[in-house]
């Protein structure tokens, strides 16, 4: 079985965003150093115009899929871009599309968790990841394998959660940390089951 992994950026306090899910105060700690390590240990997480511009070229190392929610997609059709991650199969929930602006692009407007338990079975050495957001993520969270959090140094206090689900205790099992000069750090946990 493939994995899920939540791969996410969020503030010391859990948010991705900003209530309307904006979270461009959190780029500036993507310094030199967490550029590195995101080239080097997750390029595939880059979309294709961030890479051209840094000039990453490397394969996919661990993921071959990504699923996004509808309101991620719509920032980079806000661009004009309508494949953001074409060096992976895309896959978007939604409720409001009715056709693909992209043939690289599936639209999923169905059973969300049907489709992930498909993609899951298929036979690859890669994973899956969901890039976000908060309604997708709460969406699917009893089908996450591994959560890669990536903490900034900045509280919000309020705005959009990593998981929008109700309560309901979920344990993970933290296997790594990573602390970055500029007081980011990444956590990686993989689902107790």
């Amino acid at each position: 079985m493939r994995k899920l992994t939540y791969f996410i950026a969020c503030s010391i306090d859990g948010f991705i965003g900003d209530p309307q899910g904006d979270a461009t105060s959190m780029y500036r700690f993507v310094d030199a150093e967490f550029l590195e390590f995101l080239t080097g240990e997750y390029p595939e997480t880059i979309a294709a115009q961030g890479r051209e511009a840094l000039g990453v070229t490397a394969d996919n190392k661990r993921f071959d899929t990504v699923i996004q929610g509808r309101n991620s997609y719509q920032l980079a059709l806000d661009m004009g871009i309508t494949s953001p991650y074409g060096h992976l199969r895309e896959i978007v929930a939604t409720r409001s599309l009715t056709e693909s602006p992209d043939g690289n692009v599936e639209l999923i407007t169905g059973d969300l968790v049907g489709r992930v338990r498909e993609l899951k079975a298929e036979d690859s050495p890669r994973g899956i990841w969901l890039c976000g957001g908060s309604a997708v993520a709460g969406e699917l969270i009893d089908e996450i394998d591994e959560l890669i959090i990536k903490t900034y140094p900045q509280v919000y206090g309020s705005g959009m959660p990593m998981f929008g689900a109700g309560f309901e205790p979920r344990d993970f099992e933290l296997n790594d940390l990573r602390v970055f000069g500029n007081g980011a750090f990444v956590r990686t946990y993989s689902r107790k089951r």
